[in-house]
């Protein structure tokens, strides 16, 4: 699948908020506006299937998002919802700025060394409060790649590469 036909996932429901129906949505990227600015949704269902619905209303709460889907109007009706992953078509999305990307498209990249070592594959992103990051996997290993431009010197979507050159010591085991 294209990176164009993909949905991009935005956040995770982790609760209700209030007794109207509305739903509390953490932000992966910390960029509240992208959400806030959707008309309609993807949420993660049972099983692997998306389903969409309308977006009535939209508002920064905190470092939290309120949403409220059409259809709902009372807190009994999106419990069910509580827990799942929002996504967007990436269409409805604004176009980022050079060197910026998804996360949904990082997720997944073999990650080597400016000197060719492959260290695994970016597993998960950990979004911090100076600087997101990358959880690298390879079997049992396990390294912390912090998100920083001297560290993170190429990302190659094309190839499904990215490229670190880490500071001394941080790959010791």
């Amino acid at each position: 699948m294209s990176l164009d036909n993909k949905p991009v996932l935005l956040g995770k429901i982790i609760a209700t908020h209030g007794i109207r129906g509305q739903l509390r949505v953490v932000p992966f990227s910390g960029e509240m506006s992208v959400i806030v600015s959707l008309r309609s949704v993807l949420l993660q269902g049972p099983g692997s299937g998306m389903e969409p619905f309308e977006v009535t209303h939209a508002a920064a709460h905190g470092k939290r998002v309120l949403i409220t889907l059409k259809g709902f109007d009372n807190i009994n009706q999106v419990l069910h919802l509580v827990g799942r992953e929002v996504y967007a078509q990436r269409e409805q999305l604004p176009e980022l700025p050079p060197d910026e990307y998804y996360w949904c498209d990082l997720l997944g990249l073999r990650v080597i060394t400016v000197g060719g070592e492959a260290l695994g594959t970016l597993a998960e992103i950990i979004a911090t409060g100076s600087n997101d990051v990358y959880v690298v996997r390879e079997g049992t290993h396990e390294y912390l790649i912090p998100a920083l431009e001297d560290v993170v010197t190429d990302i190659d979507l094309d190839a499904g590469v990215m490229t670190v050159s880490p500071p001394e010591g941080l790959l010791d085991l």
